[in-house]
């Protein structure tokens, strides 16, 4: 148990709907932090706005160390550059703990059979390949756009509500390719094909997907999850948190089942975090100026 936090159960608050890989987490957390601590994780489940509704009533939440909440780059990033209602130095981050990799999919019965191919197809047809996503100013749009300029060609994106609506669009047939996460593709694994994934190494589970750095594109992103608390919250206790969460991220059980899920395990503790959200801010808001997402 760690030293003085926490003191009893620990509201979790997801700012996403049920089903969603944040939502996912928190209940993997679960049983690791009960057996840790002695406590309860109680989790809630609180959407609007792509996390923006949360995010905006964050620092008016009990900051004693009874209530963390979950956050997702670039969401924090872009939301308040696009006039969210909060900033993102409004956030308290502690502890990122995992990434889902930026993925380009296509359908099984799709003509490309590498990424090689797409990219061939993409050259000769400028601004007519499309891809389907989640979102706009997400982590799949942000791909797409970095995936344009590194590989050197114009696609256009079609941004859906959620992944279940952009792999529907290319499952019928009305995109040539989706931008999704390793997640989504060990979840439509029968139905779909990888041709890259944004990591250093190939992911364990998705074996015969090639990386992008293998094949030249210099991608190595996707969607970040973590916690954060009110920004009153003692120093001590950030730093509390953080340490169990570090703990309960080495869970050997605990990263089996996120990596069959299709997550990345990630360790970004409290005190390596300014580092990390400055280099990643300014990569995310240059690649929105170039998608025209902000100024």
């Amino acid at each position: 148990m760690a030293e003085g936090w926490p003191e009893g159960p620990i509201n979790y608050v997801i700012p996403f709907g049920y089903g969603g890989e944040s939502g996912i987490t928190a209940r993997l957390q679960l049983p690791v932090f009960k057996s840790l601590t002695g406590y309860d994780l109680v989790i809630a489940h609180k959407p609007g706005g792509g996390g923006a509704v949360v995010w905006s009533e964050l620092n008016d939440m009990p900051s004693d160390g009874s209530t963390i909440v979950g956050i997702n780059l670039p969401h924090i990033i872009i939301q308040p550059a696009r006039g969210a209602g909060y900033k993102t130095e409004d956030i308290a981050a502690v502890y990122l703990f995992h990434y889902t990799p930026n993925a380009v999919i296509v359908a099984e019965d799709s003509p490309y059979q590498t990424l090689a191919d797409l990219i061939k197809d993409a050259k000769s047809r400028p601004k007519e390949l499309q891809f389907s996503g989640s979102g706009k100013g997400t982590a799949n749009h942000l791909a797409q756009v970095r995936f344009d300029k590194t590989a050197g060609i114009e696609t256009k994106y079609w941004g859906f509500k959620g992944t279940g609506e952009s792999i529907a669009a290319l499952l019928s047939g009305k995109v040539d390719a989706a931008w999704g996460y390793t997640t989504v593709a060990m979840k439509y694994k029968d139905d779909v094909r990888v041709l890259g994934v944004a990591m250093e190494k190939r992911h364990p589970n998705i074996p015969d997907a090639p990386t992008f750095r293998e094949i030249g594109i210099d991608m190595n992103d996707g969607a970040y999850r973590g916690i954060a608390v009110p920004g009153n919250t003692p120093e001590k206790t950030r730093q509390d948190i953080s340490d169990l969460f570090a703990k309960l991220n080495q869970d050997p059980n605990y990263v089996g089942r996120k990596e069959a899920l299709g997550f990345v395990p990630l360790d970004v503790p409290y005190a390596d975090l300014p580092a990390f959200m400055a280099k990643r801010t300014k990569e995310y808001r240059d690649l929105a100026r170039r998608a025209g997402l902000i100024r």
